[in-house]
């Protein structure tokens, strides 16, 4: 998985019999910390961040214009500043200046002796004066709390500075004037980096046609193995043919995709490829997953209805998670007397939410495939079905208020149902798609008087902290619903 490099410097005290005596253990404890950031951030393709400690502990002028200079050297888009001892707050700037603007991190210890934590408020108090913002850590390197929230500051960096400078591929644009959809290019340049290309959705017709027949019997042969008679053809809108088109669609996207240099997508769908070439759900589902007919892969982002925001916030999501799949879901139906809400849509729900596992047999065993719905979708094809495994999972989504992004967190979880249950909640909707019976950690009333606009996303796990840190290295507002909203502590950037 793409990453960025991260560094690690001290600072220490000029004068030269303290620093002689004290820079043996500041350099042990630069490397512990780097060796245990390496061992917490191995992604799901087995993949580590690289993590750089600079070769020399800083004790002067030259000595951080050196260590700004190899670290800048060495592609560092991301830096902890350690502080172990009490240093002279100003070699900072040398070193910084050196070094470029790049997410910081100041990480001390809580140490009597050794004060640290002095160092590091005077320092970074220093760099926040000039309007730089920052974010602090005090703890002992074998705290377990403090190494989790190290590890979720390097997540959510490592999330901004990879997207920085990514392309979206936006096949068609977004869809049926959903302007929540849009790629707001200006706003989003400013505040990540990425930027976006538009591709007619007729270059992937036509890259349809360039597709290896043998290469769609393939993926053709793996889902009649996988589900048998659970693809419920109709003769109709799901026959073999109809799959085996949106099979070649998913094949096309990966071809362009790889031509383009898109590092992730949205597929705008309908309304001319719904109606004149297939339904998308098969070629978006496989896009997401971390699988398919020839083995694991990465997750290729890839936004129903070309929601370009949707799939910004499923590209930070895929970073802040290692890797893992995301979901896409419509805001669907809220049912009060159980504190429920279905999301579902006809659209890319990873199938690895089916049993949550990398093993495409686990999962398939709960998918079960239906023709499309002639009502919506006239060039036919398969909707994908399941209900969503139990697991915690964090919901969010970026908007805009007056042109200026901003990003609604939420902790929640899918939900095990009876199946009794479950099959009366889907039938309110529509069973044939896929399904997440969701429980979010805040009220009806706070979600929907906030929420952006129709369509959320979700990774499991609890990332509320790590898209926390993330919105306040990008300088964006996170507005975290629920109790957890009530626990953050604003930084000083958004009190003054």
């Amino acid at each position: 998985m793409k990453s960025t490099n991260i560094g690690i410097v001290m600072l220490n005290d000029e004068r030269e019999h303290v620093w002689r005596a004290n820079n043996p253990e500041n350099m042990r404890v630069c490397q512990e910390w780097a060796n245990l950031i390496r061992e917490n951030l191995k992604n799901l393709d087995g993949t580590t961040p690289e993590v750089i400690v600079a070769s020399k502990i800083i004790t002067s002028v030259r000595v951080a214009q050196e260590m700004g200079e190899e670290l800048a050297r060495a592609n560092c888009k991301q830096v902890i500043m350690l502080y172990n001892v009490w240093d002279f707050p100003f070699l900072a700037w040398p070193f910084l200046n050196s070094l470029g603007k790049v997410p910081i991190l100041s990480l001390s210890n809580n140490n009597g002796e050794f004060p640290g934590n002095v160092g590091l408020l005077a320092t970074d108090g220093a760099l926040r004066q000039a309007g730089i913002r920052t974010h602090r850590i005090i703890g002992n390197i074998d705290d377990v709390e403090t190494q989790r929230r190290v590890i979720d500051w390097c997540r959510a960096s490592l999330a901004y500075t990879t997207i920085q400078n990514e392309v979206y591929g936006c096949y068609g644009g977004h869809s049926m004037g959903m302007e929540t959809g849009y790629f707001h290019l200006v706003p989003t340049l400013k505040t990540f980096g990425t930027t976006v290309r538009q591709i007619d959705q007729l270059l992937l017709v036509k890259r349809m046609e360039e597709v290896s027949d043998e290469e769609v019997e393939k993926g053709f042969k793996w889902f009649s193995e996988l589900l048998g008679d659970r693809i419920k053809y109709d003769g109709k809108m799901l026959t073999p043919q109809t799959l085996k088109t949106q099979i070649r669609l998913y094949l096309a996207m990966k071809m362009v995709n790889e031509e383009k240099g898109f590092d992730f997508c949205g597929l705008k769908g309908q309304r001319e490829l719904t109606e004149y070439v297939c339904l998308g759900d098969i070629p978006e589902m496989l896009m997401n997953d971390p699988y398919d007919w020839n083995g694991r892969k990465e997750p290729t982002v890839c936004a129903t209805e070309a929601d370009s925001y949707a799939a910004i916030t499923m590209q930070l999501l895929k970073y802040i998670s290692g890797g893992l799949p995301v979901l896409f879901m419509d805001v669907r139906l809220y049912h009060p007397d159980k504190d429920i809400w279905d999301f579902c849509n006809s659209g890319n729900h990873a199938s690895y939410y089916a049993s949550l596992s990398l093993n495409p047999e686990d999962n398939f065993k709960k998918v079960t495939l239906y023709p499309a719905l002639e009502y919506y979708f006239k060039a036919g094809g398969a909707s994908v079905s399941f209900d969503a495994a139990p697991c915690k999972l964090t919901f969010c989504r970026l908007g805009l208020w007056d042109d200026k992004p901003y990003m609604v967190i939420v902790p929640g979880e899918s939900l095990e149902l009876p199946v009794g249950e479950r099959e009366a909640l889907n039938a309110q909707t529509n069973p044939t798609w896929p399904h997440v019976h969701a429980r979010l950690a805040c009220s009806f009333d706070e979600f929907v008087s906030v929420f952006p606009c129709n369509h959320i996303l979700a990774v499991e796990g609890d990332r509320v902290r790590a898209l926390t840190y993330l919105c306040e290295i990008a300088g964006i507002k996170p507005i975290i619903l629920g109790p957890a909203g009530e626990q953050r502590i604003p930084p000083i950037w958004e009190r003054v």
